[in-house]
């Protein structure tokens, strides 16, 4: 027997059963017939040599600018209106391909760059005495991994905190943006670091999402960039208030070189000797009578320097991962999960682990 429907019964059943087999669709394309209507609602069509699909989506929702040739990836879910119209709801777009990407970074970096969002005098320096900092990045990424590996090996000691979140794709940005208000509200980090390694331009077009650039201009807490090759530029970076080349440059930029600092000590040392020295000799030759008391106040400044020195040695030597090492503790890193391989440094060892179980400390 056939079934028999109002349309509003059968527009019902066919958006439910869209809804159960596709509830979400990415579709690539070219952008056609692009119109914004009272300001508020986007309608487009998304293209091929030989069939097209009507597009809709709210305005607020198009975090980049859009034109009529762009190639584009949009996701969305396919809907029939009260009016048994076929459309294509949209919830997010993407460009690809190096013609749309550029166009689209363009006409955005000038939208931006016109509201003065980059402006040079709303930089903030690096904090001083930088002790904490929140890590935007994905924990599996080879950038973030020489991040660490650096800010460790230079100094040591940071108090490390991290987000995970995809770092390309079309939740990316989505993702970040709650990372960095996570940050802003909830952590008490003096600097917060976005990093990614290279990749392509599709890879890196995250870094281009309207909503995640204006995210980044009105943190609270200052914003340190790190996103792919020396040659990648992202309005990421542009509205960050320190921007690096890449991870590894990033890191080498926040982080003081212990050894350069103990080198600095030894100069101040042998600076402080010269100065001694000289003393000396003009009190032997002012008067002898006074060499006594001389020497007993050259003498109590060898000691507050000496005692000087010995202080900032201790500090190194505790800020020294291997020290750490060396007193029986290990250094665990990658994704702590059931079921994941995990890399084990030792002293004299690095390991592979396999994750059995979690449990909570009590």
């Amino acid at each position: 027997m056939e079934n028999k429907f109002t349309p509003t019964e059968f527009i019902s059943v066919v958006n439910q059963t869209l809804d159960y087999a596709y509830s979400s669709v990415l579709i690539e394309g070219e952008i056609a017939s692009f119109k914004v209507n009272q300001g508020k609602w986007v309608f487009f069509d998304i293209k091929d040599e030989e069939s097209s699909v009507s597009c809709f989506m709210s305005l607020f929702q198009m975090r980049l600018p859009l034109e009529d040739g762009m190639k584009v990836v949009v996701r969305g879910v396919p809907k029939i209106t009260k009016w048994g119209k076929f459309s294509f709801t949209v919830q997010a777009v993407t460009p690809v391909g190096e013609g749309s990407l550029k166009k689209a970074y363009e006409l955005l970096k000038k939208k931006l760059t016109d509201e003065g969002l980059f402006a040079l005098e709303k930089k903030r320096e690096l904090p001083k005495n930088l002790a904490k900092i929140g890590v935007i990045s994905s924990t599996q990424a080879a950038g973030y991994a020489d991040f660490i590996k650096i800010i460790n090996a230079r100094w040591g000691g940071l108090d490390v905190q991290v987000a995970h979140t995809q770092v390309q794709g079309l939740d990316a940005p989505d993702q970040m943006i709650r990372a960095l208000k996570y940050f802003n509200e909830k952590s008490e980090v003096q600097l917060i670091v976005m990093i990614r390694g290279g990749g392509s331009a599709d890879d890196l077009a995250c870094f281009n999402d309207e909503e995640l650039v204006r995210a980044i201009a009105a943190s609270r807490i200052p914003v340190a960039t790190g996103i792919g090759h020396e040659v990648d530029e992202s309005l990421a970076d542009l509205a960050a208030d320190i921007r690096a080349s890449t991870p590894s440059n990033l890191a080498e930029l926040i982080t003081p070189d212990k050894n350069a600092m103990l080198d600095m000590v030894c100069e101040k040392v042998d600076k402080a000797g010269i100065v001694i020295m000289r003393k000396i000799d003009e009190q032997i030759k002012e008067n002898s009578e006074n060499l006594t008391r001389a020497m007993q106040e050259i003498e109590g400044k060898i000691k507050e320097v000496l005692d000087s020195i010995i202080q900032k040695q201790k500090i190194l030597d505790a800020l020294n991962p291997e020290a750490t090492l060396k007193r029986g503790y290990a250094i665990i890193s990658g994704k702590i999960s059931p079921g994941s391989v995990v890399k084990i440094t030792t002293f004299n060892k690095d390991i592979k682990a396999k994750v059995e179980e979690i449990n909570e400390r009590k």
